[in-house]
């Protein structure tokens, strides 16, 4: 078995759409990047990779890379979970957390993970997905930015 860390953090800015989980969630401000910047599947990626000792997003899917410009970050993972199980890992669970002072995400939740296990060919209960606050502290508690963290065991 092996365990991996992701994290990922984005700004957010006017007139972008908000992706998260590969959900579009309603929200007056979007995060900013070279793809949809979809910070919690950005973390994800980063911990498959990670876990399967395959280098970081950054490697595989460079923000220099017109072939990623504005990209669905789930089809990143896709590639990801092409690359881990060509390895022959397997995942058995995931657990992220994104941070965020607003929208509320709990309403997304399901759907976020419902996206991610379809993506990765895995069942939902594998997948855990929640969300905090910095309580005002921060960029994120200030509204300039969100970022996620990601944990995974693959085997």
């Amino acid at each position: 078995m092996r365990i991996g860390l992701g994290n990922d953090v984005h700004r957010l800015v006017p007139d972008r759409k908000l992706i998260l989980g590969g959900e579009t969630i309603p929200f007056h401000k979007g995060l900013l990047g070279h793809s949809d910047a979809d910070v919690l599947v950005h973390a994800i990626c980063d911990s498959l990779l990670g876990a399967a000792a395959l280098g970081d997003i950054g490697m595989h899917f460079s923000d220099r890379d017109p072939a990623y410009k504005n990209i669905y970050s789930i089809e990143l993972l896709k590639k990801t979970n092409l690359m881990i199980q060509q390895k022959g890992f397997t995942i058995l669970n995931l657990d992220a957390t994104i941070f965020a002072e607003a929208p509320k995400l709990s309403p997304y939740y399901e759907k976020m993970k419902k996206n991610i296990a379809d993506t990765l060919q895995i069942k939902p209960d594998m997948v855990n997905i929640k969300s905090t606050t910095t309580e005002g502290l921060g960029f994120v508690g200030v509204g300039e930015g969100m970022a996620a963290m990601c944990i995974v065991l693959i085997e």
